[in-house]
């Protein structure tokens, strides 16, 4: 990989949540925290040809349930954001001093200055890489409904139960084309990412480390993303809905499900 393209968000004492074409790519809540976070994210796997959109929202509403009204807000000089876009040089960190920025956001709020949460921004971004077009953004759009989430909790159920038993070939038969363009997005080879994550399956089980259980009805969520055409498969405190717990033998997993949905069949195309 020649130049990787990262997102980097830095944040006192508030939470927000970024978006990329629409899809939520990081979300972090230092509004609790005694200092400033930070995370940086590759992101070649959401980003097209021509505009895109970024979108910021500070002080994120919760993810499930009606949304509340918007809140009035009194700034006490403490909370700030920075979000950068980064196209680092080869062997530098992606940090401005090392980086071409190719989108930028500063937000603070001032000591006595007045503000509404949740305050969303969104900004065009044109990025100088060519990536071909992506799957996810001709997807149908996905019906609303029990039905749907029915369907959608079956299907991770399964995902679940065969990895459980070290089998990882329905989630990659099923994340085919996902494998197949985060390779193209950072110049690797499909069959290698295949065989890693293959390998990596069997190896936990062989070792006792997957600790996976199939979500519950009742804590299984969907998240409708990129303008309906993709669902994000979660529980009911937002977390992947697919994960394996630690072990002592293995940290805690997690493995992000975006489906899109084609005649009755799903597939996870992030």
């Amino acid at each position: 990989m020649e130049r990787l393209m990262v997102l980097r968000l830095e944040l006192a004492a508030c939470a927000a949540e970024v978006s990329l074409n629409g899809i939520p790519v990081m979300r972090l809540d230092a509004s609790k925290e005694a200092g400033p976070l930070m995370l940086c994210l590759p992101v070649h796997e959401y980003t097209v040809a021509g505009p895109n959109q970024l979108g910021i929202v500070i002080d994120p509403p919760p993810l499930f349930g009606a949304a509340p009204p918007p809140a009035p807000q009194i700034g006490d000089g403490r909370a700030w954001l920075k979000l950068r876009l980064l196209l680092p040089r080869m062997g530098h960190p992606a940090v401005d001093t090392s980086a071409r920025t190719l989108a930028q956001h500063d937000w603070a709020a001032a000591d006595g200055e007045a503000y509404e949460t949740p305050l969303a921004v969104q900004q065009e971004v044109a990025i100088p890489v060519n990536f071909p077009r992506w799957r996810w953004l001709d997807a149908p759009p996905l019906p609303e409904g029990p039905v749907l989430e029915k369907q959608a909790l079956a299907f991770v159920q399964k995902l679940a139960l065969d990895l459980a038993r070290g089998d990882p070939e329905s989630f990659l038969a099923a994340a085919r084309l996902r494998f197949e363009e985060l390779a193209l997005a950072y110049q690797r080879t499909p069959a290698d990412e295949v065989s890693r994550f293959r390998a990596h399956i069997q190896r936990l089980y062989a070792d006792r480390a997957l600790r996976i259980k199939p979500p519950a009805a009742d804590a299984f969520r969907l998240r409708r993303i990129a303008d309906g055409r993709l669902v994000e498969c979660l529980d009911a405190a937002g977390q992947p809905a697919l994960r394996s717990e630690g072990t002592d033998n293995a940290a805690a997993l997690a493995w992000p499900l975006r489906l899109a949905a084609v005649e009755g069949k799903f597939y996870v195309l992030r």
